[in-house]
């Protein structure tokens, strides 16, 4: 019996999009992707967006389908997802959802807190304080919003701006948004097959260390070249794709092509960690892990 949908969840390198491909084969499936970086048309090589091979061997949707400028959050996609699900759906084929953002499947699963829409100026506001000022994001959250900067990083700019927004435009932390009663989940029940990849350290760190060489090699550093010169502003999510920053020092003259290459591998292996105990802390036993 064919299942409803199958989520695979899994940290940067582990396999992921293979995988999708041979159950989506498997089950007459659509591969629908739930990586926030993927999304982007302009970054094809530094996400290690699936290739054209890959892509050809059945349907894929939502990649590469959003322009590097767009401010993209957990709420559009799952939006989009929403009209994809549907449409497959119609067409009686299983959703495969691919990815390693643990936000999007825990809106797939659990649904969306119910976030207003936030003031267009205030949201301005908050992204030229970051531009001018990016080190004091976090002092000034903790002195607008403390409960929500206790459970944030200093560094996570982009965190940083949305819960400044949130609490400048209705006066109530995210966090406490965030615990109100959440919109009904995209999927849910038995009938969904969930899969976490969880390889071993070492393979993983060997497939990162392997994946960013070909990456170079197929051209990663021209591709952000190419992004660099949109002039987008910094503090959008495609700036802090692993890989942009790097090439963007190197190709200012900041450092070495070698040691943008070691940096970059080093920031993956620290999101694949990142990422690892995210799942393992917040996915329950209802997913089923594998190496």
């Amino acid at each position: 019996m064919k299942p409803d949908a199958i989520l695979i969840a899994g940290p940067t390198a582990s396999g992921k999009s293979d995988l999708a491909i041979n159950l989506a084969k498997a089950n007459n499936g659509v591969v629908i992707n739930a990586d926030s970086m993927q999304v982007y048309e302009q970054l094809n090589i530094i996400t290690a967006r699936p290739t054209a091979n890959q892509m050809s061997q059945c349907t894929h949707r939502l990649y590469g389908h959003r322009d590097a400028g767009d401010a993209y959050s957990v709420a559009i996609w799952l939006k989009e997802a929403k009209g994809v699900l549907s449409e497959v759906k119609e067409q009686g084929r299983v959703p495969v959802f691919v990815g390693g953002t643990g936000l999007y499947f825990r809106g797939l699963t659990e649904g969306l807190s119910p976030v207003p829409e936030l003031d267009n100026g205030i949201r301005q506001k908050w992204r030229d304080f970051a531009l001018d000022d990016g080190e004091r994001l976090y002092d000034e959250l903790v002195r607008r919003d403390e409960l929500a900067a206790k459970q944030l990083r200093p560094s996570d700019h982009q965190r940083l701006i949305r819960a400044l927004e949130v609490i400048d435009s209705t006066g109530k932390s995210i966090i406490e948004w965030q615990s109100e009663n959440k919109g009904e989940p995209l999927l849910g029940g038995s009938a969904v097959q969930k899969i976490l990849l969880m390889p071993q350290r070492s393979i993983l760190h060997k497939r990162i260390e392997d994946r960013f060489e070909r990456m170079v090699d197929e051209g990663a550093p021209g591709e952000v070249a190419q992004l660099l010169e949109l002039e987008i502003e910094p503090t959008l999510p495609v700036m802090k794709a692993i890989g942009v920053p790097q090439f963007s020092k190197y190709l200012a003259g900041e450092i070495t092509k070698n040691e943008a290459i070691e940096k970059a591998k080093a920031a993956t292996r620290q999101y694949a960690k990142r990422q690892s105990t995210w799942f393992n802390n917040q996915f329950g036993e209802d997913w089923h892990r594998q190496e």
